[in-house]
Formats: structure tokens, C-alpha cells, sequence
């Protein structure tokens, strides 16, 4: 009961693979002819010198990884050179502005009161404050020196890394962003 598409498929098969056959015996002599014609040809290791020993002669010298003996004369002299130096004053009471960074502020604004020249101040986090002369501002100790109708003046204390602080004056305008300020 095989239909007549399969009994074409079992002779197209049959007959395929008659003409398949073991003689392979060309290849096996190109196959050595190739192996007798290829030569190989490794190159002889390289002599290596022999090297002289080095003496390790700092083992009586101090290990890097143990603290210096000298640690006192060392911060007497630090404690020696901070007090000829300018430092900012740390027991006052820290004003709102003091918990922002000069670079997350913007100025929006300034009015008078009374004389008194005040300038309006965004923080990044959408919060508006009120500033006047004198007033601290920003994390490194920044003092307002002074409030123009474009521009704050701030001069903060920047630490120098041997005790001593170091004043640099920054400024707020009313075109720097809140967090873009390149100016600081």
C-alpha cells in the first residue's frame, strides 16, 4: 500500500546512494603527497642569560605600611603654622543658606527695605530665601560682601590642605542656573 510519490522517493534514494562509492583512493594521494611535501621548520629556543641575584637591603629600614613615630612634632607643627593663618569661625550658629552649595543657588531677585539692599535667592530644590549683606551662604563658610541689582558677591573660605583657609570670592547672577553655576 505505498502510494506512487513514495515509491519515487525510495528509488531517487536507492539511486542516490549507488553513486556513492569507497574509491577515495585520490585523496588519500593528494592527502600524502601533501604531508611529504610540507616541511616544518621550528626555530631553537633563545639561550637565556643567567641573571646575578639582588640582595634585598631594606628589611632594617621602617615598613611603609606602619605609622610614623614622629606623629607629635608632626601636628605640632601643623597646629604651629594654622595659628598665623586666617580660619573661619566654627561656633557661630550655621544660617539656612549654609545647608547649599554655592552651585545649587540662583539669584531671583533683590528690593530694598529701609535702606536695606535684600536679594532673593532659589535654591535647586525650588525653596526661595531672603539675603542680605553679611549674611552667610554656601558650604564653605561663604560671607555676602556685596548685592547689586545683577549680581551677589560671596567670599568663601576654602581650606588650603595644611590648616590654613584660603578666601575666594564667587558670584551669583540672575542668569546662572540653580546647579549650573560655573562661576564657584
Amino acid at each position: 500500500m505505498i502510494n506512487a510519490s513514495n515509491k519515487y522517493l525510495i528509488l531517487a534514494t536507492c539511486v542516490g546512494l549507488s553513486a556513492c562509492n569507497a574509491q577515495i583512493d585520490d585523496l588519500i594521494a593528494y592527502t600524502d603527497s601533501v604531508k611529504a611535501n610540507t616541511s616544518i621548520n621550528i626555530d631553537e629556543y633563545p639561550e637565556f642569560k643567567q641573571l646575578q641575584p639582588v640582595n634585598y637591603t631594606a628589611s632594617n629600614m621602617r615598613s611603609p605600611f606602619q605609622r610614623l613615630q614622629q606623629r607629635n612634632e608632626a601636628a605640632t607643627s601643623v597646629t604651629v603654622q594654622t595659628a598665623n593663618c586666617s580660619q573661619p569661625n566654627r561656633q557661630r550658629a550655621k544660617q539656612k543658606l549654609e545647608s547649599y552649595g554655592i552651585d545649587a543657588l540662583q539669584m531671583a531677585g533683590v528690593f530694598d527695605t529701609g535702606g536695606q539692599k535684600w536679594v532673593l535667592i532659589k535654591a535647586n530644590d525650588g525653596t526661595l530665601h531672603k539675603a542680605k549683606r553679611g549674611q552667610y551662604i554656601g558650604l564653605f563658610f561663604g560671607k555676602i560682601i556685596n548685592i547689586t541689582d545683577k549680581e551677589v558677591v560671596i567670599e568663601e573660605m576654602l581650606p588650603d590642605g595644611a590648616g590654613c583657609w584660603k578666601t575666594k570670592t564667587a558670584t551669583l547672577t540672575m542668569s546662572s542656573v540653580a546647579g549650573e553655576n560655573d562661576n564657584v
